[in-house]
């Protein structure tokens, strides 16, 4: 080039810089000065006008420029703002509520507000205003007002109440609904989509008026109406009728309605209940996996942020620590599953996680690395990050960056797992808004730590992902508060950890930073720009301090920054990339890619697109087996989708003619609904397949069955809990599964030999699967998927229970395995394990033990981290020839074992039966057991005998415990004499035992013939040996059956029927004839029970009517309906029998010889019906159905003669026989199918238990289906006055032959207890009766009080003491508590429910608990109120409480002073 040219083409080039650098110019700012931070700052959608609301001086600020010039809210009187809430679908419209009637209202961005009168002043909610999300009905609002009526001089009623408005308030609002906690339009979100009606609207309000402003729980229900509750008010039954009350709260999220109810089922303790709709019409219960650790609680469940492909659930499990577990659901919410373990929480209910704005399926989270620790109290929470790509299903560690932001190696290996990107989260925010991302689509900005765990803030940096999170870059040194703007062409940062002028930013992804200096010194406090993220103007909120502060400033500045003059041109499609959305590894989620357009990182310029969202563009991907899902009556099973029985049909497909013919059915499978990959391209899992139309469900009438064959032996089989799914262990060591009810059956981890498979006691979709070697498979879903997991140890040999559970934590388990036991090892012993993470680490508990269990149970209410060990005091040799010379020590260790206590040096073994802990003691020196009992696992009391029932060289056997006293079998004759023993009975705390009845049966492996009816306490059968004076010698026992009404307290023969089931008379006819039923010890399958838990009254047998009991071959079959009070035969033989489907179905099988078919009777015994299952007879073994009996579908467990090594299952299906669905009708019980019964019917004696009590059941001859619909409670009529029956013996007497409490020979009664407790003005001295525990009998003849002592003390005092005592004291508190409460303008009135959205105004149906508690609840309503008040002054915007316990008042025992307890209340 010639020179000349050259010359130009550098002097073009020197004025094309200049004029770049004079084109690209620092930013701007403006600062206005404030008195106080805002309680809200928020912009009016896609606007420019933003909103500053100083809650303490009452003022709200605007400004229409984005923060650069503010304004007071002109037509808003001073210090009258309490709350602001804008319109969320109209962004003109903003509220400002005050503490009066009159609001104000905006509709053009705040510019001008008008007033309006509201009736009522606002609750104090959270969100009192609720919006239609309809463009078209921009007015239609709901108002919650709180409504207060004076009742007298000194106090008023309050609660709540509803209004409404069309046109926002430009007319006066009409009542809606009274007394209701919350009112929400059924459109109110966009991604709720239905087509229900549009003016359909849901209240959570009670069903009954209040005369004093408080509501029984069990009133609350949800409402709705689609004429604004004028003429129409309907009950949203949840898919459970009647039972759907108890409604706490109500809230739409993403796509989903959902409803938090409280379970008000008898012997619920508290948990919450789910149900959610996607449609409006159907509702279904969130189903939770392991149900005893995921219980939900008010105030200990989050429901965090969802998408649109499912809801998410934060679960508080560990509640002294804050620790939760996060659940997601499938695609209509209604199954969740386990997503990600020890989640951070913190006491308010906020979990550490969040979703990447517009990047599907991507999310943070922080979980607790040390878990164990926190929740024992050693140590502070170490939080680490974690990241899904799939919407929750896996999670994994945040690689960090290799290098620090100056080039340097990080101190760490960033492939290691301990050297990660931890992140602080929503528990620790420092801004507005979310904290990572932004709508700038794939921007990540977090303030975090590399290393092992998290940092305290000040010792982290910041950091940036552009590209959702998959790589991370070190961008600024220190923590800083961060923004995006300009679509993310943009970054602003200020130092967050000390007081600065300065602010930074990029303009090419944090790559190289500027600083703009402010001109004022502050600690930043918030940075924020419009919601879009789609400006270059951001508002900085910092505090001035004291000596920066300039005259007339206020101590909040409020920063304008403008960087629209730091670039000059705009960007153009060239400047533009496609970014493809999510890592790799997860491309495709819902069947689709996300794909956006954004700034290339290096190209100069601004995007200058304000106001408009990034697009995501989709492309399909081929469909695969993530996008389906199991089709409705299918159920998954391992991984397939298998049928929950015969599939339905339309009719006339199938005719019965044609056995041959075929139809064309479900696959099992269905797309996920939103999901768009392209079944051509992928796989149709979908398409329709051809069946025979024997697998189609039959028509009404007919039964159907399926014979499935197994290899081998059935050595154990069992239900999951409430599920249709068994389990079934095989003698060749495999294991199968059936999910419908033995239908079909598959394999499980073909390959695995299984010694034992155990469910989880107290978590009911949980099992454990446990093979010959260190490894264990387990199910949390019950068994729809098996995960493997090694133990410490082999299980044990030694006929030890090899897991043991915790009542209160799933996932605490102990293991008991074996050590150096191949062939005879000489130091063969067994040691013991716990882990608190469902196995995935193992600490030792201790070695040579016997026995490990955790000492809490489900109504022994211990430390729950205690566990109890039998251990050999001489921990060497092999522990398999341990003899009495090696004690067997019982340890009591608290602290998961760590801190150790010897609570008794030589015990046989110890029980845990309902609410009592029972060691049996040896006495080395009298060689005699004692039994010792604790209530709280640490004190203990021994157990007191008659003197002729030392437990000498005698074995016993804890029979039962659920009626406050404990039975106790205790062996009197063992061989070379036959066995039997007596049946103790305690007292309500297990201290002193009373013989309740001789000489009862048991055989060599210590079961006894005694069975308590399920479903009505009280009742029991035992069998006794008629001839003890002969059996010794001859070896034979006659037995004979006798039943108690009164908990033991009595024993006698059961009522032989007139006549046998074929109309004749029996031909033992004497006095002495009774019936007699084969019991407990004689059961080839244990779990089989006279009685059914689904039919209050109903009990079957096989036995037979005479002198004593026959043997089993010449028994036949019984049943009775009424409790054991009357009996009938059913049919002649034994016979095996299953209840099904609450009593509307009966199954009986011949227990005496092979068989071909099974008798069913539809009206509990009346008719029985014949129905042939197969051509080959088999030997039916057992009969199965789920274990709450309320299936209509049975499974016959046996084997086929010809083949005794293998076994036979056959699944019986009586669906069909009807399909109408019984009707229960509390308001026209007459002509419903249910019967209110009383166990009192047909007798001389009106009442059971000292009460007259009625039951819900099937009426006999109603042909319908009761099925799963919830039953209705006990129903008490009425208490009675004591007589005979509800009396038992003292302690140290025994019935004599007229039925009389006499004392023992050679005994002397228990000593007068003259304590006083509560307001007794009398104690009475004992006598040779005391009252049965159960009974509820009032006044009457009292056995059980001889005369009668006044009480010394306070009950001597007359009136004018009680005057002085408490009235005036009394008198002077409350007007106290009137004056502050009604000075400091807080009479509200009401107890608020946790949570933003929803009060309390409910009470507890116990009186009594209410009237023992009044006083310390007045003392903690003052500081509640307080507490009231002060979240107003400083929480206004968003007040938010935590219901907190009442005082607890526990009656002591009559005979507690025994246990020598101390009130730890």
């Amino acid at each position: 080039m010639a020179p000349l040219h050259r010359t130009a083409v550098f002097l073009w080039s020197i004025l094309l810089i200049a004029s770049f650098v004079v084109a690209q110019r620092d930013p701007e700012h403006t600062v206005t000065y404030f008195s106080n931070l805002p309680a809200r700052l928020f912009f009016f959608q896609d606007t420019t006008s933003i909103i500053y609301h100083d809650a303490m001086k009452g003022n709200v600020w605007v400004s229409d420029d984005e923060g650069r010039g503010w304004n007071q809210a002109s037509g808003i009187p001073d210090g009258k703002a309490a709350m602001v809430i804008e319109h969320p679908f109209d962004n003109k419209y903003a509220f400002v509520l005050t503490k009066s009637t009159t609001h104000y209202r905006t509709d053009d961005r705040g510019k001008t507000w008008r007033s309006f009168e509201m009736p009522l002043q606002v609750a104090y909610v959270g969100m009192p205003l609720s919006f239609h999300s309809d463009p078209k009905k921009y007015g239609y609002i709901l108002y919650q007002g709180t409504k207060c009526v004076p009742t007298g001089i000194f106090g008023s009623i309050c609660y709540d109440e509803t209004w409404y408005t069309k046109d926002a308030f430009s007319s006066d609002a009409e009542l809606l609904l009274s007394e209701t906690s919350r009112c929400q339009f059924a459109h109110s979100s966009k991604d709720f989509k239905h087509d229900a009606h549009q003016d359909l609207i849901y209240c959570v309000g009670f069903d009954s008026i209040s005369s004093d402003g408080m509501h029984s729980l069990s009133s609350s229900r949800l409402f709705s109406s689609t004429d604004f509750f004028k003429t129409e008010q309907r009950v949203e039954d949840l898919g459970i009728g009647k039972n759907a009350r108890g409604v706490v709260a109500f809230a739409i999220v993403s796509k989903f309605a959902v409803v938090a109810m409280r379970d008000l089922a008898a012997g619920n303790s508290g948990e919450m209940l789910l149900y959610v709709t996607v449609d409006t019409k159907l509702w279904a219960k969130g189903q939770f996996p392991h149900a005893s650790s995921a219980k939900l609680r008010e105030n200990s469940y989050t429901i965090v942020e969802s998408t649109t492909h499912s809801l998410a659930v934060d679960v508080l499990l560990q509640e002294k620590s804050a620790i939760g577990t996060l659940f997601v659901s499938n695609s209509n919410g209604t199954f969740f599953i386990e997503s990600l373990k020890d989640t951070n929480r913190n006491s308010m209910g906020y979990v550490d996680y969040e979703n990447l704005y517009g990047v599907e399926g991507v999310g943070l989270a922080n979980v607790v690395m040390n878990a164990k620790e926190v929740e024992a109290g050693r140590e502070a929470k170490k939080l680490q990050s974690r990241i899904t790509f799939d919407d929750g299903r896996t999670w994994s560690r945040l690689r960090p960056p290799s290098v620090d932001i100056e080039g340097k190696r990080i101190a760490c290996n960033p492939s290691d797992n301990d050297c990660s990107l931890h992140l602080h989260s929503v528990t620790d925010s420092h801004n507005f808004g979310l904290v990572f991302s932004s709508p700038a689509p794939g921007f990540v900005m977090g303030v975090g730590s590399i290393g092992e765990h998290l940092l305290p803030y000040e010792e982290c940096d910041t950091f940036l992902s552009t590209d959702a999170g998959v790589t991370w870059a070190m961008v600024r040194q220190d923590a800083h508060q961060y923004e995006f703007g300009d679509s993310g062409s943009i970054l602003v940062a200020i130092d967050n950890e000390h007081s600065t002028d300065e602010v930074r930013y990029s303009t090419d992804l944090g790559k190289t930073w500027d600083k703009y200096n402010i001109g004022v010194s502050l600690r930043s406090r918030v940075l924020t720009t419009i919601p879009d993220s789609t400006s270059q103007k951001f508002i900085l909120l910092g505090q001035v301090s004291k000596r920066d502060q300039k005259a007339n400033d206020g101590p909040v500045a409020v920063v304008f920054l403008d960087f629209a003059k730091t670039r000059s041109r705009q960007c153009g499609d060239s400047d533009f990339e496609d970014w493809h959305a999510r890592s790799s590894s997860h491309e495709c989620l819902m069947g689709h890619k996300q794909i956006y357009r954004r700034r290339k990182p290096d190209a100069n310029c601004y995007v200058g697109k304000k106001f408009i969202d990034p697009i995501a563009q989709y492309e399909d991907c081929p469909c695969t087996d993530e996008d389906y899902e199991c089709d409705y009556n299918f159920v998954l099973q391992g991984k397939e989708c298998v049928a929950a029985g015969p599939e339905p049909i339309p009719a006339g497909v199938c005719s019965s003619e044609d056995a041959k013919q075929t139809y064309m059915g479900s696959s099992g499978y269905r797309r996920i609904p939103g999901n768009t990959c392209d079944r051509e391209k992928g796989k149709k899992k979908d398409a329709l397949v051809e069946k025979p139309c024997s697998n189609a469900q039959p028509q009404e009438g007919e039964i159907i069955h399926q014979i499935s064959e197994f290899p081998a032996v059935v050595q154990q089989y069992t239900y999951f809990k409430n599920s249709r799914t068994i389990l079934v262990r095989l003698s060749d060591h495999t294991i199968w599964q059936s999910s419908n009810e033995g239908y079909i059956w598959q394999q499980v981890l073909p390959g695995e030999r299984f010694v034992a498979f155990y469910m989880h006691a107290y978590s009911h979709d949980r099992a454990y699967l446990v093979t010959e070697s260190t490894k264990y498979y387990y199910t949390t879903d019950t068994g729809k998927n098996w995960f493997p997991l090694d133990a410490p140890l082999p299980p044990n040999g030694f006929g030890l229970a090899v897991l043991h559970f915790h009542p209160g934590q799933s996932d605490y388990l102990l293991w008991s395995g074996q050590r150096d036991c191949v062939a005879f090892g000489r130091t063969c012993h067994v040691e013991a394990f716990y882990t608190i993470d469902n196995g995935r680490k193992w600490y030792e508990i201790d070695t040579y033990v016997r026995n490990c269990a955790w000492a809490r149970d489900s109504e022994l209410r211990v430390d729950p981290n205690q566990i109890l060990c039998e251990s050999y005091q001489n921990k060497a040799g092999n522990q398999r020839f341990f003899q009495n010379d090696n004690p067997l020590e019982l340890i009591g260790g608290t602290d998961f074992y760590n801190k150790r206590t010897k609570l008794f040096n030589h015990v046989v073994g110890f029980a845990k039966f309902s609410e009592f802990l029972i060691v049996a003691e040896y006495q080395a020196e009298k060689h005699s057991l004692d039994l010792q009992v604790s209530l709280d696992g640490r004190t203990f009391a021994t157990g007191l005998f008659p003197p002729t029932m030392r437990l000498e060289q005698h074995a016993y056997t804890i029979l039962e415990s659920s009626t406050k006293s404990v039975f106790l079998h205790v062996t009197v004759s063992e061989p070379p004499d036959p066995w039997w023993g007596n049946i103790l009975k305690s007292n309500s705390n297990g201290t002193y035992f009373g013989v309740s009845a001789d000489y009862v049966n048991r055989n060599a492996n210590g079961y006894v013939d005694f069975e308590k009816m399920i479903g009505l306490d009280g009742i029991a059968l035992i069998n006794v040996i008629g001839n003890p004076h002969t059996a010794p010698l001859s070896g034979i026992k006659e037995i004979q059956t006798r039943i108690t009404h009164n908990d033991g307290g009595t024993w006698k023969p059961l009522s032989p029927p007139m006549k046998d089931s074929h109309g004749n008379t029996y031909s033992c006819s004497k006095t002495s004839c009774a019936l007699h039923v084969h019991g407990f010890t004689e059961r080839f399958d244990t779990r089989a029970t006279y009685s059914t838990p689904s039919v209050p009254g109903l009990l079957m047998a096989v036995g037979n009517v005479g002198e004593k009991l026959a043997p089993y071959t010449e028994s036949d079959t019984f049943l009775s309906r009424d409790g054991g009070f009357t009996w009938e035969e059913v049919h002649k033989d034994a016979h095996l029998w299953e209840f099904g489907d609450s009593g509307s179905v009966l199954v009986m099988a011949n227990d005496e010889e092979p068989t071909d078919h099974v008798m069913f009777s539809i009206d509990e015994g009346l008719n029985w019906r014949e129905y042939r299952f197969a051509d080959e007879k088999v030997r039916v073994k057992s009969i199965v159905t789920v274990p709450e009996d309320t299936s209509r579908r049975f499974i016959l467990f046996g084997f086929y003669p010809r083949s005794p090594d293998g076994a036979v299952a056959i699944h019986l299906d009586f669906s069909a026989l009807t399909r109408r669905q019984c009707v229960l009708d509390m308001k026209d019980p007459a002509h419903d199918d249910f019967e209110l019964w009383s166990p009192s019917e047909g007798r001389s004696e009106a009442c059971l238990f000292g009460r007259k009590t009625l039951y819900h059941r099937r009426r006999r001859d109603a042909n319908c289906v009761v099925g799963d619909q919830e039953k209705q409670a006990e129903k008490i009529t009425e208490h009675c006055q004591c007589t005979a029956v509800d009396f038992e013996c003292e302690f140290n007497h025994r019935r004599d032959a007229e039925g009389n409490c006499v004392l023992e020979p050679g005994t002397t009664p228990l000593p007068n207890d003259d304590s006083c407790r509560g307001d007794d003005e009398f104690w009475y001295e004992r006598t040779a009766y005391r009252k049965v525990p159960i009974s509820t009998c009032e006044g009457g003849k009292r056995l059980d009080q001889g005369p009668a002592h006044r009480c010394p003390g306070l009950k001597g005092h007359g009136f004018f003491f009680w005057l002085f005592i408490l009235a005036i004291p009394s008198g002077i508190a409350a007007l106290v508590g009137y004056w502050f409460y009604h000075n400091s303008g807080l009479a509200r009135g009401t107890i608020r429910l946790p949570g933003p959205d929803s009060n309390r105004r409910y009470r507890t149906d116990s009186g009594t608990l209410a009237t023992l508690a009044s006083v310390p609840w007045f003392l903690i309503g003052l500081v509640g109120i307080g507490w009231e008040w002060v979240s107003s002054r400083f929480d206004s915007a968003s007040t938010r409480f935590r219901s907190r316990s009442g005082y607890r008042h526990v009656p002591a025992d009559e005979d507690a002073q025994i246990l020598r307890f101390e009130d730890e209340e």
